[in-house]
């Protein structure tokens, strides 16, 4: 099979990538509710590998549909690294941190990943940090630790519990930022599908667990992580890829800080969990903090053409420039 390469294509619709970072932020939030029910049954490795393993089917599926071929040589090292990082490390370890620590406290930890890509998208990419990226991390941060602390209540919070989370939002810090270069060279599909692959490689140990523990699991608890692999992995991961591909990874990160706002209202909607004041101002922050991340200032006038263009066509180009601006 010969690699594919990634030839020039018409700058989709600006909404478009937008669109795709919503659909990821939901299925993600989302994620959280099933998790709660798969993680009764499943241990957390084997729970990572089942989600995988589900996932890589659809994402696979998908691939030999759409005949997309095999990455390019450079794009390899980075779906490595983040199939790796994130699609292993970062599922495992989550799962066996949220058994350590309540859920207040592991989302608090957590959520220190966006602060970490946007520091390693600057020093690895050579990334800018705007002041509205970093003001609006600093709310939205500010609206987790609130969310969290409303969330903890009376729940234990142990030392390797609070390292497994730590360890949590490093690797998954370390994927994003791999998995950028990597988008320059494959396709959303392409970085996903194997990325996904590698992960369930990397998950293997756990085949045994999974087996055992399937064949006692309750029924919802199965289709828990079916729904996992199929929703906030195979298509979450990939509308993810296909944003992150059309801007920065700082911005993508930030951009994640409204999960906990979504994880609050699907847990009062699907769960019947009534989140108090403090929960509800926590999740407001949280989308604040994204709004002012993800907004640009204001552009000053247009400054005239030198080569005589007329005022209309000059006012044509600045508009281009800021469709395209609002990608990057």
């Amino acid at each position: 099979m010969t690699h594919s390469t990634i030839s020039a294509r018409p700058a989709p619709p600006t909404w478009l990538p937008v669109a795709a970072a919503g659909v990821t932020v939901v299925l993600w939030a989302s994620a959280f509710v099933s998790i709660r029910s798969a993680g009764t049954a499943y241990s957390p490795g084997a729970l990572a590998l089942g989600r995988l393993l589900a996932g890589a089917l659809v994402l696979g599926a998908v691939w030999l549909v759409r005949r997309e071929g095999l990455p390019p040589r450079a794009a390899w090292p980075g779906i490595a690294v983040s199939g790796l990082l994130w699609f292993g490390v970062y599922m495992v370890v989550l799962n066996w941190g949220e058994q350590e620590v309540d859920a207040g406290t592991a989302a608090m930890v957590v959520n220190m990943g966006p602060i970490l890509i946007a520091l390693l998208g600057a020093r690895l990419l050579g990334e800018t940090l705007p002041p509205r990226l970093v003001a609006g991390m600093a709310v939205s941060f500010a609206g987790a630790v609130v969310v969290g602390l409303s969330m903890s209540g009376e729940g234990h919070a142990s030392v390797l519990g609070v390292l497994l989370c730590l360890l949590a939002a490093v690797a998954y810090a370390g994927g994003v930022v791999a998995q950028k270069p990597a988008l320059a060279k494959a396709s959303a599909l392409q970085v996903t599908t194997f990325g996904c692959l590698v992960g369930a490689v990397a998950c293997l140990p756990f085949a045994g667990q999974l087996l055992h523990e399937a064949a006692d699991a309750p029924l919802p608890a199965t289709l828990n992580m079916v729904y996992l692999g199929v929703f906030p992995t195979a298509l979450a991961f990939t509308t993810w890829a296909y944003a992150l591909a059309r801007t920065t990874a700082g911005r993508m990160g930030a951009t994640t800080y409204a999960v906990p706002a979504l994880v609050v209202l699907m847990a009062w909607l699907l769960l019947d969990e009534i989140p108090g004041l403090f929960t509800l101002a926590g999740g407001a922050l949280c989308l604040a903090g994204v709004a002012v991340s993800r907004s640009r200032p204001r552009r000053g006038a247009v400054v005239a053409r030198h080569d005589g263009g007329t005022a209309g066509t000059a006012a044509g180009d600045s508009t281009a420039a800021d469709a395209a601006a609002r990608l990057d």
